[in-house]
């Protein structure tokens, strides 16, 4: 083999040497494979131009050129001249899919999907650094800068990427870069080598000329790999910052004692929430028939710096077989046992393990310790929860508000530790916490109303959209703003308990997922969630839910507020109505004296009275409309929503003024719509919950899905931007996803979706709630007597 084409397979490894430290960022690893092929074709190219001779522009040129015709046959056949030539439409394609992978990068935690546009990105990088590898080091025969591209390579790989394997992806990195070296110019390295091992010397002692080229070599990438590995370990290390790995491995090894020192999970929950395809990242089958309090539990965040909260710094030990008995849970509170088998995605990687709380007992493999104080479990060196599975036994405790209300002081050591502030924060966010808890007798009462006038009466808005925030005036900002996602009402809330004196910290983990039938429970990226726990003495540290639309609010924190449950008596009986009654009287359709049997035929006026004259032209008419009505009633339900889709998703509303109730009665329809064809709606979910949540059950395309989407992304904006604007196109998405769906099901199901749709029980509910009305205000225009109710609605 020549020396320039030694010289191109050399440039060839490195650059999927380099490229190699891409792998953990995306789930699979057939883009590799991808890569390597095509970068084999344009080293191809490179190696019969230099052979021809072409000139060297001439050379990158045809390596150019064979490069976007590859990439043209692997992504943008259809749009390619005659399948091959890339023309204006493959390049607008091109542009599309960038596009399409800039917003997934964004959108996904690592390891990311390997969608078209990442697809793209990954292999078209590659393509490109190993042409500017081959023009540096084969073609202009300088191998030395040919490094800048490949660390450039590496550089965006490892900034990327959680840490945990960089020195590996490194050491193969580097040792591409130096074979290519080895390659470029042996006589140079022979120089370098004389520094290291000097010449080899005759019998008699004398130096008889250079080093071996190859030996020398070896030597200086031996040196010069191990200063690049070993050193960075003496030196300080700098970390617990909020975009740190989380994962590093903890403790001294030894699994009976060591520290764990987390960072904050906050950047990757946002990320998680913000996500287009809600990916199920754990599955549940559990024991208990309460789903809706199957919060997964990942950390504690017990340390406020005034900034942001985060894990303190603590003792881990080896797993118990049997956890102790919660901090500060007493005998009398009522509790039940339950287990829970979860089974992890294997694209999940997670450091913490997800388990509900309190827990008393868990069954995993690998390498796990636990940390007593937040009763977590954290992989040591290395462990995480991808494709794991594992059984937890869990406490539901069920508290009283009496005895949440009736607990004790804290001891002086917990709540010195749990209710410390940091000096920089704003005077504002104490003040709020005593004015919403004013008159409240107990820290129980203050935490309830701290709780309502977050998820209810402070006419907060929840939106994901938010920045996390930063500095010690986020929270201040956030409670005068009034928007932000549930890492702002746990902290808000975690807060203002502090400064009353109540012991608060952050959980992090999932709220309850998606229930599946069999007590099967399905958690998405979606289900990321934060959320405060307070300490109380005899009960232990308690749950409670301050951000609106989200998880589930405590049973203990609903109180009555009459303060009673005793009927007033007073007032008449809720469970009678004081409105007059569609039914006749017993006194009106039974007289006194007449037998009961005869009460049973119809009413006078129901009996058509025959007439030796024949029916008069009303009888006719009523026989005529009855026919008709016979023949429409069944018809009703297509008929009607043949009129409401027509209505919902018409011409009108279509300017700023009224784009609310046009996105919002698009949004209806497309429920309806999917409810039709057998997805009942969940009024529980958010609008990009739902919209996955449809595209899953429905099983449709992905043209349709990205059409939900983009309807419940314009639902999204109209529910929390300040100034929401029209979206275009979105009773068109409508009909596109009705066509999906009517594509998706069997005849049988699509004829009751047309002739007796399931969401025409809205008209039966419409009447309900519109007679309803009618009673109160018929109730509400009859004088009252005795005292008024105190009973809040």
């Amino acid at each position: 083999m020549s020396g320039r084409a030694r010289l191109a397979l050399c440039a060839w490894v490195a650059t999927l040497a380099a490229a190699c430290a891409l792998l953990p960022l995306v789930d699979e690893p057939t883009w590799l494979f991808q890569a390597a092929l095509m970068l084999a074709v344009q080293s191809g190219v490179g190696m019969a131009a230099r052979r021809v001779p072409l000139a060297r522009a001439l050379t990158v040129g045809a390596q150019a050129l064979v490069t976007l015709v590859l990439l043209t046959l692997a992504f943008a056949r259809e749009q390619a001249l005659f399948g091959l030539l890339p023309g204006p439409q493959a390049f607008t394609h091109f542009a599309d899919l960038l596009q399409a992978g800039t917003d997934d990068v964004g959108r996904y935690a690592i390891p990311a999907p390997v969608s078209d546009g990442i697809r793209l990105m990954l292999v078209g990088g590659v393509l490109v650094i190993g042409l500017a590898v081959d023009t540096l080091a084969v073609t202009f025969r300088s191998a030395a800068p040919a490094g800048l591209p490949l660390l450039a390579l590496y550089s965006v790989a490892a900034g990327l990427s959680d840490g945990g394997a960089d020195w590996l992806w490194f050491l193969v990195a580097a040792s591409g870069y130096l074979m290519l070296l080895l390659a470029e110019g042996r006589d140079r390295l022979s120089q370098w080598g004389r520094v290291f091992g000097g010449a080899p010397r005759t019998p008699a002692g004398e130096p008889s000329g250079a080093v071996a080229p190859v030996r020398a070599g070896r030597r200086i990438g031996v040196v010069a790999l191990g200063i690049a590995l070993v050193v960075p370990l003496g030196l300080p290390a700098m970390n617990g910052g909020l975009l740190d790995a989380a994962g590093a491995g903890v403790g001294d090894g030894s699994g009976s004692g060591g520290t764990i020192s987390a960072v904050n999970p906050l950047v990757s929950l946002r990320d998680s929430l913000n996500v287009d395809e809600d990916r199920e990242v754990l599955t549940l089958r559990t024991t208990t028939d309460n789903l809706s309090d199957m919060y997964l539990r990942i950390v504690s965040l017990d340390d406020f710096d005034g900034t942001t909260w985060k894990p303190s710094k603590r003792k881990i030990t080896a797993v118990p077989e049997e956890f102790p008995t919660p901090m500060g849970l007493g005998p009398d509170i009522k509790r039940t046992e339950i287990e829970t088998r979860v089974s992890a995605a294997n694209w999940y990687a997670q450091d913490w393990l997800p388990m509900p709380y309190p827990p008393s007992g868990v069954d995993v493999e690998g390498n796990w310790r636990y940390e007593p104080l937040g009763m977590t479990l954290v992989g040591d060196h290395g462990q995480n929860t991808r494709g794991a599975t594992y059984t937890v036994r869990s406490l539901d405790l069920q508290p009283t508000a009496e005895q949440l209300a009736s607990a004790p002081e804290p001891s002086a050591a917990l709540k010195r530790e749990f209710t410390k502030l940091p000096s920089s924060l704003p005077k504002e966010v104490a003040d709020t916490a005593r004015q919403v808890t004013d008159g409240a007798t107990s820290h129980y009462e203050q935490a309830v109303k701290l709780q309502e006038y977050l998820a209810v009466t402070g006419g907060f808005q929840y939106d994901t959209q938010v920045q996390v925030g930063s500095g010690s005036k986020a929270i201040a900002r956030f409670l005068r703003d009034k928007q932000g996602f549930c890492v702002h009402f746990s902290f808000a809330m975690a807060s203002m308990a502090r400064s009353l004196g109540i012991p608060a910290r952050v959980a992090v983990g999932f709220a309850p997922g998606t229930p599946q039938g069999d007590r099967m429970v399905s958690v998405g990226l979606r289900d990321a969630h934060a959320w405060p726990e307070l300490y109380f003495e005899g009960v232990g540290w308690t749950r409670f839910e301050p951000t609106p639309t989200r998880g589930s609010v405590p049973e203990y924190t609903q109180t009555d507020s009459s303060g009673s449950t005793l009927p007033d008596t007073t007032r008449p009986s809720q469970t009678s109505s004081a409105a007059p009654s569609d039914e006749p009287s017993a006194s009106d359709s039974c007289p006194a004296g007449q037998k009961p049997e005869l009460c049973a035929s119809e009413s006078p006026q129901a009996v058509v009275v025959p007439n030796d004259q024949g029916p008069k032209w009303y009888v006719a008419l009523a026989w005529a409309l009855g026919g008709l009505a016979v023949l429409l009633v069944p018809l009703a339900p297509l008929l009607w929503r043949t009129r409401t889709r027509a209505v919902r998703l018409g011409a009108h509303g279509r300017g700023e003024a009224d784009v609310a109730a046009h996105t919002l009665a698009v949004w209806q329809e497309l429920t309806d719509t999917a409810w039709d064809f057998g997805i009942a709606p969940d009024e529980s979910q958010t609008p990009r919950k739902a919209a996955a949540r449809i595209v899953r059950l429905g099983h449709i395309d992905p043209t349709a899905a990205a059409a939900v989407h983009r309807v419940a992304d314009a639902v999204e904006q109209v529910l929390y931007a300040p100034r929401p604007r029209p979206t275009a196109g979105l009773a068109e998405d409508v009909r596109r996803v009705a066509a999906a769906l009517q594509g998706t099901v069997s005849r049988g199901t699509r004829l009751r979706a047309l002739f007796a749709p399931r969401s025409s029980v809205r008209v039966v509910w419409a009447a309900s709630a519109w007679w309803d009305g009618v009673k109160a205000r018929v109730s509400a225009g009859r004088p009252t007597f005795g005292k008024p109710s105190r009973q809040q609605g």
